[in-house]
């Protein structure tokens, strides 16, 4: 009987480690300077980063030089779907925001500064 019951938490405890995290997946930027991006968030060890997946503009697919390059890096889960602590790079100006990010269903809101400058987007999920 010890032994079922060991092993039942150790089944559960492994099914809890196992779950995504719900922000996994490709999100969709707002446009910036002409363009927007699909971003591939995955985890790094215990924290979330991005990378530009596909680069588009009004007409479509377009070679960017930023196709795999990190936008995202050290996103913390800080439980109900939010997420603080990280840094999302804007290409568009080279800057780097120290940023956070809030999951709300299919809606990524993100948001970042720097210094007393701040700016924030609303992402779509693509899938």
């Amino acid at each position: 009987m010890k032994h079922l019951i060991a092993a039942a938490c150790v089944a559960i405890a492994s099914a809890g480690a196992a779950m995504a995290d719900p922000v996994l997946g490709t999100w969709k930027t707002e446009v910036d300077d002409g363009a927007y991006a699909h971003i591939a968030m995955s985890k790094c060890g215990a924290k979330i980063c991005g990378t530009i997946a596909k680069a588009f503009d009004a007409s479509g697919p377009i070679a960017s030089e930023n196709v795999g390059k990190q936008l995202v890096w050290d996103m913390e889960p800080q439980g109900g779907g939010n997420y603080a602590s990280g840094k999302i790079w804007q290409p568009s100006t080279g800057k780097v925001f120290k940023s956070k990010m809030a999951l709300s269903g299919n809606s990524l809101n993100v948001s970042g500064c720097v210094g007393p400058f701040c700016k924030k987007q609303t992402w779509s999920r693509v899938n």
